[in-house]
């Protein structure tokens, strides 16, 4: 109302169970400009919003590569941390797989424990899993997993090890990153990050990561909620053996480097301030011109 130039971004998928959120949440589609954190994230607003589509640009999150860089951690600090999850030395023959996410539901540890568990009973001793994240609170989920886990007979196999301060760390004590969520993401930033560590991921084929994972290259993508079809991915990735999962992992690097830098996110970003300001200012002089008039 003020004539002031307003610009939004979707981070995520706002859900909307009224009527009355709906409105409330429609604010965000009101930018001169609104900034989609994904394609996935500009056709959900394309989908459910009144909005010019010419308004809506997709800007990827970006990653610090200074942080998220594998020549930054040492072999100490990648020893130390396989020690801390119970694996023995580098000869150690195990496949390292990182879940890195908060612990809740959605998120899909309860499907990757099960795969795990029919990956085990074909392949005994053959993986170590590392479930990380905060509970956030959540302890009866905590106890949900723990439960699920002993049920299988995966206490020598899943470690629930909670908040990880060092990711990039994390990342280069694995062999791979599952991502197994049972609904969409926006973006999935976990993903990008293991990528650009050169750790071939494997994730749920929605939202952010159809996007972020170039099936077959980069890693692969199984159904949601498809315990078997994420077994059958892992052991995909267990047959190819180290030297094909490091070529897997450089290309996932390439590509983020190439697609997904944090300088790529703020150069993108000032882009569209600018031209928003351009158009603003603009507008006012042919305001003040026809006021003139």
């Amino acid at each position: 109302m003020a004539g002031v130039p307003f610009v939004t971004t979707f981070h995520g998928i706002y859900n909307a169970r009224s009527s009355l959120k709906r409105f409330y949440n429609s604010i965000m589609a009101r930018g001169d400009a609104v900034i989609a954190n994904s394609e996935y994230t500009r056709e959900h607003i394309l989908e459910f919003y009144d909005v010019d589509p010419k308004r809506i640009v997709a800007i990827p999150r970006g990653v610090d590569l200074s942080v998220f860089d594998r020549e930054k951690v040492s072999a100490n600090e990648v020893a130390i941390t396989r020690g801390d999850w119970g694996l023995g030395t580098k000869d150690d023959a195990r496949l390292v797989i990182i879940a890195p996410a908060r612990l809740t539901r959605w998120k899909g540890q309860l499907v990757l424990i099960e795969a795990v568990k029919m990956i085990e009973a074909r392949r005994p001793g053959a993986l170590k899993v590392i479930l990380a994240g905060d509970p956030q609170g959540r302890l009866g989920y905590v106890n949900e997993l723990n439960a699920a886990i002993n049920a299988a007979g995966l206490q020598e196999v899943v470690a629930l090890v909670g908040h990880v301060r060092q990711m990039p760390t994390a990342f280069a004590a694995s062999d791979i990153a599952v991502f197994p969520v049972i609904e969409a993401e926006a973006f999935g930033r976990g993903a990008v990050e293991a990528q650009a560590m050169g750790v071939p991921v494997i994730a749920t084929n929605l939202g952010g990561y159809t996007e972020t994972i170039v099936e077959g290259e980069t890693g692969f993508l199984v159904p949601p909620n498809a315990p078997q079809a994420l077994a059958g991915a892992i052991e995909r990735m267990m047959d190819i053996g180290p030297s094909a999962r490091a070529t897997m992992g450089a290309m996932g690097r390439d590509r983020v480097r190439a697609q997904y830098s944090k300088t790529a996110l703020q150069k993108a970003t000032l882009a569209v301030y600018e031209r928003v300001l351009r158009e603003a200012n603009a507008h006012r002089n042919v305001t003040k011109h026809e006021t003139v008039l």
